[in-house]
């Protein structure tokens, strides 16, 4: 794919839609974080029920902390690996708790040492909560870039590294917001919704359905 058509691309997906953001309900970085690190495998449906419940209880490191492991597993049941994600998210209110000030650090080397904290949870918070120019690239941006060709990889961040190379500038804030969103709603992984596609006739992705 050129440069005028990824262009074009972006420029329709701002035009659609000028101020994407996630769909995770959030207020501060550090929820943001939470609930980022309860959406792996999970929906941002389920996690937004989870966290209705849990932040009005608990919405800072000390006061998760103070829940416990079994305390914090009632309120994240409903989510899949809630086990495991109550016992990393316990032990990264620690860790900002003792090394960062109760903060949510802005690098991404610090984010990623955090328990539950991968390259693209790390993406998610410098983007959404700090407004970086990063690209998490989750499945629906993967499936995304490489059917419409705007970036083709085979792994995350191979897809990254190009959509970084590739998309303009001036997208970049917004890229993943756009992505993700594409992918969630207009090109689905079992049929893409071609015919309600506003960049259908950009795209070239070869099996292109008609509804």
């Amino acid at each position: 794919m050129n440069a005028a058509k990824r262009r074009e691309i972006f420029e329709r997906l701002r035009s659609d839609n000028p101020a994407p953001t996630t769909e995770l309900n959030y207020e501060t970085p550090f929820e943001l974080l939470i609930a980022v690190i309860l959406s792996a495998q999970a929906t941002d449906v389920g996690v937004n029920k989870a966290t209705a419940r849990l932040f009005p209880v608990a919405n800072t490191p000390q006061a998760i902390l103070d829940l416990g492991v079994d305390g914090l597993k009632e309120y994240i049941k409903t989510i899949g690996l809630y086990n495991s994600k109550a016992e990393n998210i316990i032990k990264t209110c620690r860790i900002l708790l003792e090394e960062h000030g109760g903060e949510v650090p802005r690098s991404r080397a610090a984010l990623e040492k955090l328990p539950g904290v991968g390259r693209k949870t790390a993406n998610v918070v410098l983007n959404t909560a700090f407004g970086e120019p990063t690209i998490a690239v989750d499945t629906h941006i993967f499936r995304v870039s490489n059917r419409t060709r705007i970036a083709s990889g085979k792994t995350p961040l191979e897809v990254e590294k190009k959509l970084l190379r590739h998309v303009p500038a001036e997208f970049k804030k917004d890229a993943h917001h756009w992505l993700i969103l594409h992918g969630r709603y207009i090109c689905t992984a079992r049929k893409p919704k071609c015919g309600a596609c506003l960049i259908e006739d950009l795209c070239e992705y070869r099996d292109k359905t008609s509804d």
